[in-house]
């Protein structure tokens, strides 16, 4: 029993001293990029700090003569710049990188003079970097610089002063090392001055670059955090962002439906309501037939009739399959998928993934099903293809759970598939786009052509 505890001593013991010095060489890796961005940034504040202050100053001092807002709202952009230009430099640390922050809150459509020129007086991110840049960042590069350069020179002269150290001269009191030899007789006894200034310098060396490490990436990270906290995203950008992304999917939902409700009532009007007129005057006639005895041209007005009945009733079927299918509603959408492919009058070959059924909500369900549906139509009509591919898989976010459902109708048709202000393509983008997804197209000359669509799935109601 004692052995056992023994071996479980030594070996954490063992793992602890691993792991030290395992942390302790990456942190070697990102010192010399922590030295040259702690030097850099020093030169970077001093020159934001002049410019800046004097941009704003002259600003602020001509806003009674108008001509002052323009020359403070592009210290703002400049202060902008030097932000950007330090978050660049903090890259060199090895530290993560600094997300961008939401620089135009303003809503889609409300731009205008006025609106652009005062954007960054209204944005709270631009004065944030006026004071990083004029204030917070001139102060602690100034500390930084100076323990920074401490270190460096310490360390590494200390280490190499045995080489260089002669060379310096040592008239009017520059022997130093004479005196600590004469004040610690204890412990430089008999040595020279020389022996004590190199063992001096030497020990110096070791410990200021032992702990190089530590202090340069402490300081790195001091300057990562005030501009982590400065000039970085913040939680309302994320949903300044979430909002603006709402209304856009929304203004093309509308616009989609509205696109989608003319077109119905133009096929409607074209198809069934005309072959309804024309059955409502073969009856009439019919009617004019049967009253008068004439029975074999009231037979051939009923089989006409009854021609345009059939006509009406299918078109009506066929617009009725883009409203409401009941396949899908019924089954799900991995059954309404597969009935396309069934009734497509080509060569299918289909991969769907049952789950979809699990996770999609009604309306991600139902705009999925049209989109496949016109564009098994669209290459049917248009593509030439002999074959197409059907694929509807779901993909997973960083937790596991799945985040996005991809469709893909591939063709190995002729090709040169495009985006057109008002035909099928651009309709399906809009589509898709109302509920925040994408419509990818890869449809060169010659074929084959490759159409994604890429929809984040949303809860599905209880």
């Amino acid at each position: 029993m004692t052995t056992m505890t023994t071996d479980g001593v030594t070996a954490a013991s063992g793992a602890t001293r691993e792991g030290f010095w395992a942390d302790y060489g990456r942190a070697w890796t990102r010192t010399p990029g922590s030295a040259i961005y702690l030097l850099t940034v020093f030169v970077l504040a001093m020159v934001s700090v002049s410019l800046l202050a004097s941009l704003f100053w002259t600003g602020v001092g001509l806003l009674v003569v108008i001509v002052g807002l323009p020359i403070v709202v592009g210290t703002l952009y400049v202060a902008r710049g030097f932000g950007l230009a330090d978050r660049g430099l903090l890259r060199l640390t090895g530290l993560p990188p600094i997300a961008e922050p939401e620089w135009n809150r303003d809503k889609p459509g409300t731009g205008g003079f006025w609106m652009t020129l005062t954007r960054p007086i209204r944005n709270a991110h631009y004065w944030l970097y006026l004071v990083h840049g004029m204030i917070v960042n001139p102060v602690i590069s100034t500390i930084s610089f100076v323990l920074t350069t401490v270190w460096l020179s310490v360390g590494l002269g200390g280490l190499t002063y045995w080489i260089w150290g002669g060379f310096i001269p040592r008239d009017n009191g520059g022997d130093w090392g004479r005196y600590v030899a004469d004040a610690l007789p204890w412990m430089f006894g008999g040595w020279s001055a020389w022996a004590v200034e190199v063992t001096l310098y030497l020990i110096a060396g070791i410990v200021f670059t032992f702990t190089m490490p530590w202090v340069l990436g402490g300081l790195a990270r001091g300057h990562h955090a005030v501009a982590q906290g400065m000039l970085g995203r913040w939680r309302s950008d994320d949903l300044a962002a979430e909002v603006r992304a709402e209304a856009a999917a929304r203004g093309a939902a509308v616009h989609a439906e509205d696109v989608a409700l003319r077109r119905l009532e133009r096929d409607i009007h074209d198809g069934p309501q005309q072959r309804l007129v024309r059955l409502q005057l073969d009856l009439a006639a019919l009617e004019r037939r049967a009253e008068s005895g004439d029975a074999d041209a009231a037979a051939e007005l009923a089989r006409e009739a009854r021609g345009h009945a059939k006509a009406a009733l299918d078109e009506l079927r066929a617009l009725s399959s883009g409203v409401a299918p009941p396949l899908l509603q019924d089954r799900g959408l991995a059954a309404a998928l597969s009935a396309v492919a069934a009734t497509t009058p080509l060569v299918v070959h289909t991969d769907i993934d049952p789950a979809i059924d699990v996770v999609t909500s009604p309306e991600v369900a139902r705009t999925v099903y049209f989109v496949v549906a016109e564009l098994f139509t669209n290459v049917v009509k248009h593509s030439g293809a002999s074959a197409v591919t059907l694929k509807a898989a779901l993909r997973s976010s960083v937790s596991g759970a799945p985040s996005m459902l991809d469709v893909w109708v591939v063709d190995n048709g002729r090709g040169g598939a495009s985006y057109v202000a008002g035909h099928g393509l651009e309709g399906l983008r809009e589509r898709v786009a109302g509920l925040r997804g994408m419509l990818v197209v890869d449809s060169p000359a010659g074929g084959p052509t490759s159409i994604g669509a890429h929809v984040p799935l949303t809860p599905v109601a209880s």
